[in-house]
Order: structure tokens, then sequence, then C-alpha cells
């Protein structure tokens, strides 16, 4: 394996990822408009990219060991130690891709949490709604316990 190799197979992971965040921020998109009827493909084109950046992760890791082995180092070093011991120009060029996952890594986190959050809102406005229509809200008492809400009439628009 060359570093050639391993640096173009490094920018493919990192197109990859520049994707994954995209289509994160495609799904959010979906979530924040509350358009669920999309909220399915939205997730399936992020899975696709996951699975494409764990096909690609395998052969990065192949070739992280071939290349560790020329330059002498023990398997599956890290960017920092590849750029150690590889010297000019591979140096700069691997920190280069260690940056840019470190830049891209925390975004992604920061966006799937943000995406986490908002599903785990919109499931709770569903429920409540459910139980609103159900009749089986609880709420607490004064001593707080939980205890059943009354029924209550309600007025349904059936024009709707």
């Amino acid at each position: 394996m060359s570093l050639a190799d391993l640096s173009s197979t490094l920018w493919r992971i990192r197109e990859m990822m520049d994707l994954l965040l995209f289509k994160l921020e495609e799904e959010q998109l979906v979530l924040a408009a509350g358009k669920t009827r999309w909220l399915p493909h939205a997730t399936r084109e992020v899975e696709m990219v996951l699975e494409q950046i764990r096909k690609t992760e395998v052969l990065r890791a192949a070739q992280v060991d071939a290349v560790a082995e020329e330059l002498g180092l023990p398997p599956a070093p890290s960017l920092q130690a590849l750029a150690a011991a590889a010297g000019a120009p591979w140096s700069d060029l691997f920190l280069q891709h260690r940056n840019a996952f470190l830049t891209l890594t925390a975004e992604i986190s920061a966006i799937a949490e943000a995406n986490k959050e908002l599903l785990t809102a919109g499931a709770r406005a569903v429920q409540e709604a459910l139980m609103n229509v159900t009749g089986s809200v609880t709420t607490y008492s004064r001593s707080g316990e939980t205890v059943g809400a009354g029924r209550s009439s309600r007025l349904v628009n059936e024009a709707m």
C-alpha cells in the first residue's frame, strides 16, 4: 500500500462524512418542519451513507496497517503518528485529514444530538396528544402522587 492510496481513501471518507452531515441536516429540516411522512426516507439515506462509510473504513484500516508496516510503526497507528513518521509532504496532508475529521465528527455529533432531541420532543408531543384523546392523562396531586385526570367534555369538529 502506498501513502497516496491511503490519502485517496481518507479523501473519500471525508467526502462521505460531509455527505452524512448534509443528510443529517436534511433529516433535521424534515423533523423541524413536522413532515414526518418523509422521515423514513431521510433516515434511510443517512443509513445508506453510514453503510458506505463503514465499508470504506475497513479498506482504510487495512491500508493504515500496510503503511504502518512500511514505516516501521505498530499496527493501527493514529493519523498523527503516521504524519510524524511519513515526512513531508505527507505529514502535512495527514494532519490536514486529521483536523478535518475532528471538525466533521464534532459537527456530525452536534447535529445528531439535535435530531435526537427533536425526535424525543415529537414523540412526547404525540404521546401527550394520544393520552389527551383517550382520557388516560395522568397528573400529579398536591402530595406528589400520580392521579388520573378527570374526564371532561370534548368538542369535536366533525367537519374536519
